[in-house]
């Protein structure tokens, strides 16, 4: 079983199924975004908070985050290292 990462208020992840993590800024991103609410593959994972992060992932679903991409790209690679 692959170790999952926890991306704010006990909401975890599976790595491997990650293709991309995104900043929330851009218009490109947030037309993803709208794209994926109207095709019912969003999972809002900020319970209430600002925006920061979105995680594509290989199933098409797109997953926001109040986590900055640099903390789920440190969360990333500590569940690399310790599964080695």
């Amino acid at each position: 079983m692959s170790n999952l990462i926890d991306i704010g208020f006990g909401n975890l992840i599976c790595p491997e199924r990650i293709l991309c993590v995104l900043n929330f800024d851009s218009a490109p991103v947030k037309k993803l975004v709208h794209l994926a609410k109207e095709n019912n593959k969003l999972i809002d994972a900020t319970c209430g908070r600002k925006t920061v992060s979105v995680l594509i992932f290989d199933s098409d679903h797109v997953v926001l985050s109040y986590l900055s991409s640099d903390k789920i790209n440190l969360k990333f690679n500590e569940s690399k290292t310790s599964k080695e």
